[in-house]
């Protein structure tokens, strides 16, 4: 169970600041006077300067969050939506690091110079941020630094904004005035922030950054209600929907075609008609094909025949080189089978495109079209799911050997351990995970999967990097799903 706070004030800072410490985007404020490390109060947000001011006092990273901000309805009373706990308090007094200060923070130099004249310090409160359950409404107080509210809050310490690890670690960053690792990433989120179209690149920037560790689970793929029915409509009699779906499954695991021929297509809304391939791919390689919907009629061998006439037709000397496919539910006849084991056609059931296509869709970018290609074009020819399946499995393996990675760093960054270094994550996964997958794993292995899954295109660990190359840690930011 989680322990519950009292809190009887609430500290006031500006609108944006609380705005930016509730998303993860701050984990430090600038308090008129000293706050002892341990004290709980609530965030009482105050008025917001004048928006001709703002780019004096925020860096240009938090202006779009200042202009939603300042375009909130005034009210009479006001919403507290989140508490907090002072972790260190400090004095800055070095005037010659405002710069780095200010690169780290979301105040600009020129503020930071301003609040250093006027006092000759600055004074820094870190603190960890918790949501409250439900917002409440305060009256609207004055000046003061401190605001009594009319009745105590009791609530639990279950809602932190940022994990404990990914706390510390900003903190120790600031305290060290460490630079930014990623400043382009950052620059990138304030830049796609408000942009819907941005949603889920937004969405995984920011966990990356460690802002988000609150945010929801991402939403599953939308494309997940036709990939569902690829199987059904193959092993029904309905040609030209399934025709549609092969073609969208191909863009969908990363193939494409920019040729105009409407005979040697990939438009996921048309069909290749009379006399045209059901589907072309030219891209990262050429793939030709033919598809039937047809569970209970076996399939002769003039549907390979017809592969072979209508390639080379429209794609004359190419068509040699091309991966050759048929995606059918029926049988293959005996002469059709030999027609096309000779000819090095890969058959496959919809039930295989399907899963390709749904493990594409979990783990986006998990399908390898060059592995896949070399899987094409190898023994056996002809009813080739079993070779398909392989290489299916053996992706969901690789998956699996990541996810038990990252869940090995999550389990070894409790709440106050240091970054694990690659040999404490093997160590780790070895003992644990091996023999569920069957080997275990070297320092050089695993350290070539951490930095993989600690890209910003992952983003499903941290990666603090050392000197030499070899002294990086790691550390957990999000779950792996297998």
């Amino acid at each position: 169970m989680s322990k519950s706070v009292s809190i009887y004030a609430a500290l006031r800072l500006p609108s944006l600041e609380i705005e930016a410490l509730t998303q993860g985007r701050a984990v430090v404020a600038m308090p008129q006077v000293f706050i002892h490390p341990g004290r709980q109060f609530a965030l009482y947000p105050s008025k917001l300067i004048n928006s001709s001011t703002l780019e004096k006092y925020y860096r240009s990273n938090f202006l779009p969050l200042a202009q939603t901000v300042l375009a909130s309805p005034g009210s009479e009373k006001v919403l507290v939506k989140a508490w907090a706990t002072c972790e260190l308090c400090t004095s800055f007094d070095n005037p010659e690091s405002l710069n780095a200060l200010s690169q780290l923070t979301m105040w600009t130099v020129e503020a930071l110079k301003e609040t250093f004249s006027k006092r000759s310090h600055i004074l820094l409160a870190y603190l960890r941020v918790y949501s409250l359950p439900e917002p409440i409404e305060v009256p609207a107080s004055y000046e003061d630094q401190f605001v009594a509210l009319p009745n105590p809050l009791i609530v639990p310490e279950s809602s932190p904004v940022l994990s404990k690890s990914i706390f510390e670690q900003r903190k120790q960053q600031l305290v060290d005035l460490r630079p930014p690792l990623h400043p382009e990433l950052e620059e990138l989120q304030a830049a796609i922030d408000y942009m819907p179209e941005a949603k889920h690149l937004n969405y995984e920037i920011r966990r990356f950054l460690g802002w988000s560790v609150g945010l929801p689970t991402a939403q599953l793929d939308p494309d997940l209600a036709w990939i569902k029915t690829i199987a059904k409509v193959g092993n029904s009699s309905d040609g030209h929907t399934f025709e549609k779906l092969v073609r969208r499954s191909l863009i969908k695991l990363g193939f494409t075609n920019s040729n105009l021929n409407l005979k040697a297509s990939l438009d996921p809304d048309t069909t290749g008609g009379a006399g045209g391939l059901d589907f072309y791919c030219e891209k990262p390689y050429s793939v030709v094909g033919e598809c039937k919907a047809s569970r209970n009629e076996k399939i002769p061998s003039d549907v390979c025949s017809q592969l072979t006439y209508l390639g080379q037709t429209h794609l004359k000397e190419l068509y040699e080189q091309s991966v050759k496919l048929i995606i059918a539910a029926g049988p293959l006849t005996d002469p059709a089978r030999g027609v096309a084991t000779g000819n090095k056609m890969n058959v496959i059931r919809p039930e295989t495109l399907q899963s390709l296509v749904e493990l594409q869709s979990q783990h986006k970018g998990s399908i390898n079209l060059l592995k896949l290609k070399e899987c094409f074009g190898q023994d056996p020819f002809g009813l080739a799911d079993d070779k398909v399946n392989i290489y299916i499995n053996q992706a969901h393996q690789a998956i699996k050997v990541r996810s038990r990675l990252v869940q090995a760093v999550k389990e070894g960054s409790e709440p106050g351990s240091e970054h694990l270094t690659v040999a404490e994550i093997r160590a780790h996964y070895n003992a644990k995970f091996a023999d569920d997958q069957g080997s275990k794993l070297d320092n050089h292995s695993v350290r070539d999967l951490l930095v993989e899954l600690s890209s910003p295109l992952t983003g499903y660990l941290g990666r603090e990097k050392g000197n030499d190359g070899q002294s990086d840690r790691f550390y957990f930011l999000r779950d792996l799903p297998d």
